[in-house]
């Protein structure tokens, strides 16, 4: 039981990577304007990335120090979501003895 629910972890952790992963790649696309968000597909995509990202960076952001123009956030979610997945594995690990 413990171990299905470390997999669920680390699947919500991988898809929360690529959700973030893929933002990152539109956002340039749209600054360097490969792309551009009159495009139905695009803004559509855009949107929902935001949608489902925001509630997980926006607490991310109030912590984090003001640096301008580049938004540290996204990395911070990265790393602190694989902290916690490995805290877990661990004591997964050592609930079950091995």
């Amino acid at each position: 039981m413990l171990y299905s629910l470390i997999q669920i972890v680390d699947l919500l952790v991988n898809l929360i990577t690529w959700l973030v992963i893929t933002q990152f790649v539109l956002s340039l696309l749209i600054s360097f304007n490969v792309v551009n968000t009159h495009n139905d597909f695009v803004a559509g995509l855009w949107r929902g990335i935001n949608a489902l990202l925001d509630p997980l960076l926006r607490p991310v952001r109030r912590i984090m120090p003001d640096t301008g123009a580049i938004d540290f956030s996204p990395m911070a979610l990265i790393v602190g979501l694989t902290i916690i997945e490995h805290l877990l594995e661990g004591l997964a690990r050592s609930a079950m003895g091995l």
